[in-house]
């Protein structure tokens, strides 16, 4: 067995994700008080659990707090005197800045913040990265490395995580929603309900698929699709209007002010 590398305060579907992306999961200790669940992640992964998050702090270098918010002050009150200028306690905790995770974990242990999203959970993430003063390059490049595993990643400043949160933590809910729409618009022109769910998916997976591996730009692709008197062109007459937009954007803006109400 290796040596304990990574450790996660909490061990839910986001950590899970994580996990995932982790080559060597044998180096891998895993606070989960349920005993179903801690049970079902040994036995799919092979990693190491236990019921104190004590335990954690005590023999991991790289911990990932995995909590739900509320559950965040519960945890630090535990594991503050026992964490170490060596360790890195890395926050996927929605809502907490850097400054809040300073207050509660103490001013020893080195911290990086992180906005994942749901699609971790599939492989695809998009996940936007910010660290503490004391958090080193080797520090973030590591975290970099294992989130990268699950999808891309993003290093900004703090004060860009309201945008990013409305925009890629917040994002699936909309994108589906979207998919929604187009599914129901499907079945309205006749379409049984499996079928227009599937074409209107997988339209829109292929589309993401070949614009992130292409790398062409937005505006060409569409006005490429559009072809003059064509029906592309004729649905594009009700969708491409200001009023679209704006609403996307009133949706975005709305989302990034209580990100920031909530931190």
């Amino acid at each position: 067995m290796s040596a304990i590398k990574i450790g996660f305060f909490g061990a839910g579907k986001m950590a899970e994700g994580i996990l995932c992306a982790i080559a060597d999961k044998s180096g891998v200790i895993m606070a989960e008080k349920v005993d179903a669940r801690a049970e079902e992640l040994t036995k799919k992964y092979g990693v190491i659990t236990t019921e104190d998050v004590k335990t954690v702090a005590e023999t991991a270098k790289t911990i990932f707090l995995a909590v739900r918010p509320q559950d965040m002050e519960s945890v630090a009150a535990e594991v503050k005197p026992l964490l170490k200028p060596t360790q890195t306690l890395v926050s996927i905790v929605a809502g907490k800045t850097l400054a809040k995770l300073r207050k509660a974990f103490g001013a020893k242990v080195k911290l990086i913040r992180v906005m994942p999203n749901l699609a971790l959970r599939a492989n695809a993430g998009m996940c936007a990265i910010c660290a503490a003063p004391n958090a080193k390059p080797v520090d973030v490049k590591l975290v970099q490395k294992i989130l990268g595993g699950a999808g891309e990643t993003v290093v900004l400043k703090e004060k860009d995580f309201d945008a990013v949160t409305a925009l890629s933590g917040s994002g699936p809910a909309y994108f589906a929603y979207m998919e929604e729409a187009m599914t129901e618009g499907g079945i309205k022109l006749g379409l049984k309900p499996e079928v227009a769910r599937l074409l209107a998916e997988q339209t829109m997976y292929g589309t993401a698929k070949f614009l992130r591996e292409s790398g062409m730009a937005l505006r060409p692709f569409i006005e490429g699709v559009c072809t003059k008197g064509g029906t592309t062109a004729a649905g594009m007459v009700k969708m491409d209007v200001p009023a679209f937009k704006q609403i996307v954007a009133d949706t975005l803006a709305a989302a990034a002010a209580r990100s920031a109400e909530l931190a």
